[in-house]
């Protein structure tokens, strides 16, 4: 489950101060705070999700305008771009080059407004809201990029569903159905198993002999009276 997703944040990026450079920077995720609806589950971020790639030092991470790789902005290794996770989440701060003056005039007008964040799933969870609704918990990954975004509608779920799919046991065409239909629930609820107590030949727990019948009932007029 190495596939790269994106997901976008619902936090304002902004023009920061830092001397003399062009300094931008927001929260790229928050912390336990379900997502909007992805298309039959929701998500949270477990506060130890990026906690591989920060002790690793956050290797190769950059920052670039909407996930383009032909927009650079700063990357972690140059130190032009800075990552702390907080209470909060993740908040990356990323020094925008001359060439890139655009994106920092756009940010600093309010044009650009979110950031989103491209990551790979190393662990997750998945278990349901106190509604019944599906959730999936992201508890380890390593970080890609940080990116300020102008549309944040890009959300590819496939990674997820497959997730689920595995731990499920089951196809990922039928748990996409699933998805599309709203039923992702019935891959969380584990499946009622009848057992037969009855002895070989028997009718079965469901219409048990007269024997048994009086038996049940002559122990219920004990626990009564």
């Amino acid at each position: 489950m190495n596939e790269q997703e994106r997901r976008f944040t619902r936090g304002l990026v902004e023009v920061r101060a830092a001397g003399e450079a062009r300094t931008i920077g927001g929260y790229a995720a928050k912390f336990n705070t379900l997502s909007r609806n992805l298309g039959g589950f929701v998500e949270r971020i477990d506060p130890g999700f990026f906690a591989k790639s920060q002790g690793d030092g956050w290797p190769r991470v950059m920052a670039r305008y909407n996930h383009d790789n032909n927009m650079l902005l700063g990357t972690s290794r140059s130190g032009t771009l800075r990552l702390v996770t907080d209470g909060t989440g993740l908040d990356y701060s990323v020094d925008v080059p001359d060439a890139r003056a655009d994106v920092y005039e756009l940010v600093q007008r309010g044009d650009v407004a979110e950031s989103s964040f491209a990551f790979r799933t190393l662990e997750d969870d998945w278990s349901m809201t106190e509604d019944g609704f599906p959730v999936r918990t992201l508890l380890a990954g390593q970080l890609v990029d940080v990116a300020p975004v102008n549309d944040p509608a890009y959300l590819d779920t496939s990674t997820g569903l497959r997730s689920l799919a595995e731990r499920a046991g089951a196809e990922l065409a039928e748990v996409r159905a699933a998805a599309e239909a709203g039923d992702l629930k019935d891959f969380l609820v584990p499946k009622r198993t009848h057992i037969d107590l009855a002895p070989e030949g028997g009718q079965g727990d469901t219409h048990p002999p007269l024997a048994l019948r009086q038996r049940r009932a002559e122990l219920y007029r004990r626990r009564t009276f």
